[in-house]
């Protein structure tokens, strides 16, 4: 297995060639209003539209594909709130690998039902007195399967980095990128891929207010962590960085911010309605942070990775009538 300090845009690149003609190439959106509001060139990767509805395809398949077949015929488990347990469900199918997963049991019932569609067993768990890592180690080893965590694995990561590796593709240099942050894995990899290939380039990881461990961890250089944070973006309740994340973080990436709960749902109301896009809390962080001006830049080309649209619509239409 890669190590932490191994991953390099080389990773990233075999990622892309083991996912083509698998994951999506998903779109890049612009929007002249938002043009207008920052008065820059904003590029949105809408990573709603991959499978499974968030990026989390790309770093699940990613790793499956590269197990043994021995463990292929085991079956692998892993724990999520369920963006990452969609995904390695869906990957399962498609590799013909069994798959358990274990999420919280007030998961959005959209993600709960999508995981058990692909096939997958579900193990619910109250998150407010289980500690999900404990759980999912104990499982796995009782029933030999391999332990695939949502993002502290090298293979993972390199998926993940996928993602900016074809924004970069498709609209050239940027000035800056903004990325949500949870356990890091999306943004670890997409800086590897970004400081590659556009050294230049500012790479932000935005998380909620209410779950600002990563951001802690970046300003203190020690890692921090964050019990059970009560945020509407469900993807980024990780507890912390992980230790391979954590290390890429401060490595490659600039800088770390927060926005607030009420940022979130007035940007997710703001994309619903001028990009005609369906997005969850969670994916909204990185284009809340240029939207709300917290992150503030000169005329400037940006690029945005929207995380994933598996929103409940219920839960949704609770927030905008708030």
């Amino acid at each position: 297995m890669l190590q932490d300090n191994s991953l390099t845009i080389t990773d990233v690149e075999s990622a892309e060639k083991r996912l083509l003609g698998i994951a999506y190439h998903t779109p890049v959106l612009t929007s002249r209003t938002v043009n207008e509001l920052t008065q820059s060139q904003v590029f949105f990767k809408c990573e709603n539209f991959q499978r499974t509805g968030a990026f989390k395809f790309r770093g699940a398949y990613n790793a499956l594909t590269q197990l043994s077949e021995a463990q292929k015929q085991k079956g692998v488990l892993t724990y999520s709130s369920g963006n990452h347990g969609q995904a390695i469900a869906l990957a399962g199918k498609l590799l013909n690998i069994p798959t358990t997963i274990v999420m919280p049991d007030d998961a959005p019932a959209v993600k709960q039902t999508a995981t058990r569609g692909y096939g997958a067993e579900v193990i619910l768990y109250n998150r407010h007195n289980t500690n999900r890592e404990e759980l999912a180690q104990s499982l796995a080893g009782d029933r030999g399967l391999k332990l695939i965590p949502p993002y502290d694995h090298p293979h993972v990561i390199a998926g993940q980095g996928t993602a900016a590796l074809e924004l970069i593709e498709e609209v050239g240099e940027l000035d800056f990128l903004l990325v949500p942050c949870g356990g890091g894995g999306l943004l670890s990899g997409c800086a590897i891929a970004t400081k590659a290939l556009l050294p230049k380039c500012r790479v932000i990881g935005v998380e909620p207010q209410l779950a600002d461990d990563a951001t802690r961890s970046f300003y203190s250089k020690t890692l921090q962590t964050v019990n059970n944070p009560n945020t509407i973006a469900d993807g980024a309740r990780t507890p912390s960085l992980g230790k391979i994340t954590f290390p890429l973080v401060l490595n490659h990436v600039d800088d770390m911010v927060t926005v607030s709960e009420s940022a979130i749902v007035r940007t997710m109301f703001f994309l619903w309605e001028r990009l005609k896009i369906v997005v969850e809390p969670t994916g909204v962080l990185a284009a809340a942070a240029l939207l709300e001006d917290v992150v503030t830049v000169p005329v400037a080309k940006i690029g945005i990775i929207i995380s994933g649209g598996n929103v409940d619509l219920t839960q949704a239409r609770k927030l905008f009538s708030v």
